[in-house]
Order: C-alpha cells, then sequence, then structure tokens
C-alpha cells in the first residue's frame, strides 16, 4: 500500500519518490510509441499506418533519441506528462497498479496529442501479455464500459468520440480496468489508479498547445 501524501519520507509526494516515479514514467514512455488511429476500418480492425504506409524519420528517431529528448511536463501521483518536440506529440501516461496473472511486459496506459495530425486525447494501452485473438479488450471506468480496437499487445479507442468519452470519465473517477483474454486462455485484468490522470492530461494538452502551427 502506498502511503498518502505528508506521510514523511514514504509519503507518495516526497521529491525522492516523485524523482523515481518520474524516471519509472520516463524509460516507460521510451517505449510507448503508437501510431495514431486513422479513420480507416477494415473489419474489426482499425487501420493504423500513416497516409504514406510507412513510419517518418521523426517517428523512427524516437527509439534512437536520447532520454533527455522527452521533455517531463510534471509528474502528477500516478500519472505524468511528456512532449516529444521532434514528432511532435505529448502525452500523459501511468503504469498499471496492479495485473491479475503473469506478465509478459509492463503495462500502461496513455492520452495522446499529435497536433500536426489534429489528433487530440487519443486513449491507447499496452497489455500485460498478450490477448487471444478472439478476445475483446473492454476499458471499465466507473461503471461504463468501452469495447477497444486492439492488436495482440494493444488497444486503442475506436474513435474520437469514445476518446472523448474515455478522457471524460478518466476525469471523473479513481480507478479503470482493462480486461481480455490471454493466448493461455486466462484472463488479463491490469488495473490503473485515476488520481492525477486529469491534471497530467491537461498539462500534456497544454504543452502541445503551440506546437505545429
Amino acid at each position: 500500500m502506498i502511503a498518502g501524501a505528508g506521510q514523511g519520507r514514504s509519503g507518495r509526494n516526497h521529491p525522492c519518490r516523485r524523482r523515481r516515479r518520474r524516471k519509472s514514467l520516463s524509460d516507460l514512455a521510451a517505449r510507448s510509441f503508437s501510431v495514431p488511429w486513422s479513420s480507416t476500418f477494415l473489419g474489426n480492425r482499425l487501420d493504423r499506418v500513416f497516409a504514406s504506409c510507412a513510419l517518418p524519420i521523426a517517428a523512427l528517431l524516437l527509439f534512437a533519441a536520447p532520454a533527455n529528448a522527452r521533455d517531463s511536463l510534471g509528474v502528477f501521483n500516478s500519472w505524468g506528462a511528456f512532449r516529444d518536440a521532434e514528432i511532435p506529440r505529448c502525452y500523459a501516461i501511468a503504469e498499471s497498479e496492479t495485473v491479475r496473472g503473469p506478465a509478459e511486459r509492463k503495462s500502461f496506459a496513455t492520452v495522446g496529442f499529435w497536433p500536426t495530425r489534429q489528433i487530440r486525447r487519443q486513449f491507447h494501452v499496452r497489455l500485460s501479455r498478450d490477448r487471444s485473438t478472439n478476445s475483446r479488450v473492454i476499458v471499465s471506468i466507473a461503471g461504463r464500459r468501452f469495447r477497444l480496437t486492439a492488436n495482440r499487445s494493444d488497444a486503442w479507442s475506436q474513435d474520437k468520440r469514445m476518446d472523448a468519452a474515455i478522457v471524460a470519465a478518466i476525469r471523473s473517477a479513481t480507478s479503470m480496468t482493462v480486461e481480455t483474454i490471454g493466448r493461455d486462455g486466462e484472463p488479463i485484468v491490469d488495473a490503473y489508479r485515476l488520481r492525477g490522470a486529469a491534471t497530467a492530461i491537461d498539462a500534456a494538452s497544454l504543452g502541445c498547445s503551440r506546437l505545429g502551427r
């Protein structure tokens, strides 16, 4: 159990803990690149390639860029906000607090802004392990359930309307779960705390407000 704010050196708002959280989220952010969705559906799959059918050079350079190429916009409890000015994009990001079953990798959620592509508040999650291709990915927030579009390891909202609805739900809730079935037939349940999420999303939005103009 994480100690509350103001509880000595173990408090979640202690500077040392905030630095560790920032470092953890920054390392996670280095692996969080995801291509923004397009409006083209192919059956039950969302076409997520750029119009040129190739990643732009700036996107490819993200993987090789030094850590300081990502600007930290702040850490807010379990959530952080970052900016990649070269792409450009800004995003709020959080690692899951609990995971049901064995994890193959760190799971995380992001809300992204891509100013040059006119994309705002894109919701994306990385699953803690690969899902079964026949299973749905459902995100649950304060009694509301949203079915995401997914590949093996990642899931996105289906369109801008769902992005807006998910972000609105995040702003007024305290927790969120992402559920599906793994390739082993066992449930995947990745749970998130939402304290600080709204502030991180606002910081990401502000961070990209002047980019791409």
